[in-house]
């Protein structure tokens, strides 16, 4: 499914730019409240490492059930009413209000349940909304054009979790023991820094940012018209069946099937070094807010140059080679973190209050940021290539289900590893067996694919 032959070039450059849109004002989402802010911050309320990264483990685990068990009916139900932007304007509320709702995660005053459950409802509006814009990617261009638009949207969407970042650190995220932000300044607004407003602001800044960058989104992006597209009611009905039908069928679907079978694994891996990474630097090597802000920003740097030029080598070699360098350096990447602590780096002892450790996680950092945006960008490229054209949404709600089948799994092996190991090194081993195995299936997988 490519660009309608009658859209101007013009018409498409913009709808191409209003597709990146989606990235630059999601990606906060990730770089803010996943990984370097706001996790971090939860893990100050607590006091206990281990706590935090139990509680985080359960919580996203049971968010990513729920996204797994209704994606590929949606994504069924989207393909035979060709529609998708409906549901991406709910999912948008949802992403805002889930955002928003964090504000309230007070010192003092903190409910860890109810903070779980407005990070659950922006987790699940923002992985839902991007499963129906990733599935418009084929409509943007031709087939060898795929893997460079795909990068230059990660790199995009880096660049505005970027400035995102940058502004939480400068204007607003307090140091708990100062109470001033990265510029050494209290957090502007006349915010509180000593109830924390400032770094509580995250989620308001999170959901208003995302509010304003979708606007060229909804401007320039519309549906592609599909034939035999039916109205929404008789897509609710005939949802099921389709998707029902597609499961029977999905084991002599190999080129799909391997795909969504080595990808599921790593992606699992991937999101999990994502989500505890700013926890997981907190609790064994004591930073602060701060300090994982600024780690968050080499990683971003990175991550925005990696997925731009992935994007390229994705065009040129396919997403194949892309995918498999860079699951290899994630696997020893993790593999290092475990032997990362205070005392001593990669088993070799530093002295009390050197900065070796600092400087390694740091440089791990970069690694993760680099190898994770081109990885995810040719992810979705690949995709594209293994799916039936007329089933592109429902092919993106079976690769959602296949990463969230298991997006529980590193989340919850990490907290259950954790808890009973009662040691946040130990607790992050699962995600080297999932990056193994997404490794070895990755053979089976056609680089051509069907497309």
């Amino acid at each position: 499914m490519t660009a309608p032959a009658s859209e101007t070039a013009s018409g498409l450059r913009k709808r191409i730019v209003g597709w990146w849109a989606f990235d630059w004002a999601s990606q906060p989402y990730n770089t803010l409240l996943l990984t370097f802010i706001f996790g971090p911050y939860v893990n100050e309320l607590l006091g206990d490492g281990t706590q935090a990264q139990t509680a985080w483990g359960y919580g996203v685990g049971i968010a990513g059930f729920l996204i797994a068990i209704s994606a590929p009916f949606l994504g069924a139900m989207a393909d035979l009413s060709g529609r998708r932007m409906p549901f991406i304007r709910l999912f948008s509320v949802m992403y805002f209000v889930g955002a928003y709702g964090l504000w309230w995660a007070a010192p003092g005053d903190f409910n860890l349940l109810l903070t779980l459950i407005f990070f659950a409802i922006g987790l699940i509006g923002m992985e839902f909304a991007t499963i129906f814009t990733n599935a418009m990617l084929p409509s943007l261009g031709p087939k060898e054009d795929i893997g460079r638009i795909s990068g230059s949207g990660f790199a995009w969407g880096y660049v505005g979790g970027l400035v995102a970042l940058v502004l939480m650190l400068f204007f607003f995220a307090e140091s708990a023991e100062t109470g001033t932000t990265l510029l050494g300044i209290e957090p502007i607004l006349g915010l509180d820094a000593e109830a924390r407003e400032g770094t509580r602001a995250v989620g308001p800044l999170t959901a208003i940012w995302f509010a304003i960058g979708m606007i060229p989104f909804f401007l320039w992006v519309r549906d592609t018209p599909l034939p035999g597209a039916v109205p929404m009611g008789h897509a609710l009905r005939g949802a099921m069946p389709a998707l029902m039908k597609t499961l029977r069928r999905l084991p002599s679907e190999k080129p799909l099937m391997a795909y969504l079978a080595s990808s599921m694994f790593y992606r699992d891996a991937l999101n999990g070094m994502y989500v505890f990474g700013g926890i997981y630097a907190s609790g064994v090597l004591g930073w602060s807010v701060v300090d994982v802000g600024i780690f968050g920003i080499l990683a971003i740097l990175t991550g925005a140059f990696f997925s731009w030029l992935g994007g390229r080598a994705d065009g040129r070699f396919g997403p194949k080679p892309v995918i498999v360098v860079n699951v290899v350096m994630l696997t020893f990447v993790a593999l290092a973190v475990v032997f990362i602590s205070r005392d001593s780096v990669l088993g070799i002892p530093v002295a009390e209050g050197s900065s070796l450790p600092d400087i390694a996680f740091y440089i791990l950092g970069a690694f993760i940021g680099a190898c994770g945006g081109a990885l995810q960008s040719s992810s979705r490229t690949m995709l594209v290539r293994q799916a039936y054209p007329d089933r592109m949404t429902e092919a993106f709600g079976l690769y959602a289900l296949a990463g969230k089948a298991t997006s529980f799994i590193a989340p919850l092996s990490i907290g259950f590893v954790t808890q009973m190991s009662g040691s946040q090194q130990v607790g992050v081993v699962p995600l080297v067996v999932l990056f193994t195995i997404g490794l070895i299936l990755l053979y089976f997988v056609d680089p051509e694919g069907r497309n």
